[in-house]
């Protein structure tokens, strides 16, 4: 009987992949809310006799980078590491989690509310209200939705470490593609044929979902620590002091680099491939969501296979240059002239492979570089640094598809910086060679 005290409950495989899943299904219920409206975007800008909401190529890039506002410019996201590292997973998740429901909630009232127009002081612009009070939502909702990412990627270091690291945190994110993926395919159909506001009055049952999912991984979280008393002495409690150790690692600061950019270059472009599809290459309305989720759609099998990969065979950076180079030869092959599906097609199964590779090599990485204590500040000033490139890039690019409807610029925009991603990953593999992080080593410790 002692025995069994004594063993880690993180040891049984049973109980680590049950975990796994449960916090794996929060994530995905946020991952499918994120992106639920961007199959939208022609339906909110066709006018209201139309059944739209009249708004402009301008009002959905605002929309769709004020999901960042709160995290970047009051500093929530590099709050919400304090308060994981502080307070602990399972205070922080549940927080997070009711965040996305409320934030979801405002979306929906701006969707079915009537709105005049308002003045935004911070930006001295005039807006529509139905625009400025999505906004709104989407910020808090973006709040939840980057802390729960802080959260369950922490929770995975907590119950993998020393086990298949890699190949949970990609299933992890396969399930949120997948989370991803179903809002592209099946928000427009469902909004055309029903509503506009259906789609979130759905993505709200499945963020209460997801939260009760998280109540249950609590428990679990709760029997680990009676399974290890010995890791919860002081000498495994964050200070603030704690911060140094991260901010003076330069494999920190190559990662974060990496994530701006390699992330700047998937996130936004997914908002806006939709329309892409339509406009460019012809594709029917109903079915452009589908192109557009073939890059998620394929991460799902892809992305835990490349974790496999890594866990037992290593080769960590090598995975991720290769996913960043073929993000940018993606981008660029957006921008030429061509106005073929087929071509489209293709493109958007590389970019699949792209988007696989370089996360499912890149987040296993983090914690090989920073100590558990601290690991819930490091992830989250990479996410808050992630979320300038998150905020601005779609503005940039909303506001460069009213200037050229042909999307090249775009396409342009998105495209070096993919190029920038892969020359930060190049340095980062110079540097743990210098440095022995063991960036290119296995996980699975033998």
């Amino acid at each position: 009987m002692t025995e069994v005290i004594r063993q880690r409950l993180n040891d049984s495989p049973f109980a680590r992949w049950t975990v796994l899943f449960i916090v794996a299904t929060a994530m995905m219920m946020g991952y499918f809310v994120n992106d639920v409206m961007s199959p939208l975007e022609t339906m909110l800008e066709a006018s209201k006799e139309d059944g739209g909401l009249g708004w402009s190529s301008s009002d959905y890039g605002f929309f769709s980078g004020s999901s960042g506002l709160i995290n970047v410019f009051l500093l929530m996201l590099f709050f919400s590491g304090l308060i994981l590292d502080k307070m602990g997973i399972r205070f922080t998740g549940t927080l997070a989690c009711s965040l996305m429901v409320i934030g979801t909630l405002i979306k929906f009232m701006a969707i079915t509310q009537d709105f005049e127009t308002v003045h935004i002081p911070i930006f001295d612009t005039d807006m529509s209200g139905s625009v400025a009070c999505a906004s709104l939502g989407f910020a808090i909702f973006g709040v939840g939705y980057e802390m729960t990412g802080i959260t369950v990627s922490k929770a995975m270091v907590r119950w993998f470490t020393g086990h298949e690291l890699a190949l949970a945190m990609g299933i992890q994110l396969a399930m949120a593609r997948l989370g991803t993926a179903a809002a592209l395919s099946i928000s427009a159909p469902i909004a055309r044929h029903l509503t506009l506001s259906t789609p979130l009055l759905l993505s709200l049952a499945f963020l209460m979902i997801g939260l009760l999912a998280f109540l249950v991984f609590c428990v679990m979280d709760r029997r680990l620590d009676a399974s290890i008393p010995s890791e919860t002495g002081n000498s495994e409690e964050f200070r603030l002091s704690d911060i140094g150790v991260t901010l003076r690692n330069p494999g920190f600061w190559l990662i974060t680099l990496f994530c701006v950019l390699f992330y700047s270059a998937v996130s936004p472009f997914l908002k806006f491939s939709t329309k892409l599809m339509v406009m460019k290459y012809g594709v029917d309305a109903d079915i452009a969501g589908f192109f557009s989720s073939i890059a998620p759609f394929g991460t799902i099998l892809m992305t835990p296979l490349f974790g496999l990969i890594y866990d037992r065979y290593g080769k960590g950076v090598t995975l991720v240059i290769t996913g960043a180079l073929m993000l940018t030869a993606v981008h660029f092959g957006f921008s030429l002239p061509i106005h073929s599906s087929t071509i489209a097609i293709a493109l958007m199964v590389i970019l699949s492979i792209g988007y696989s590779l370089a996360p499912a090599a890149l987040w296993p990485c983090v914690p090989k570089i920073i100590p558990l204590k601290c690991l819930g500040t490091a992830y989250s000033m990479i996410f808050f640094i992630q979320n300038f490139g998150r905020a601005i890039i779609p503005m940039f690019v909303g506001r460069a598809n009213e200037t050229d409807p042909s999307y090249t610029t775009s396409m342009l925009i998105f495209g070096f910086t993919a190029l920038g991603a892969a020359l930060t990953a190049i340095a980062m593999f110079y540097v743990n060679r210098k440095k022995g992080y063991g960036l290119q080593l296995p996980n699975i410790k033998k």
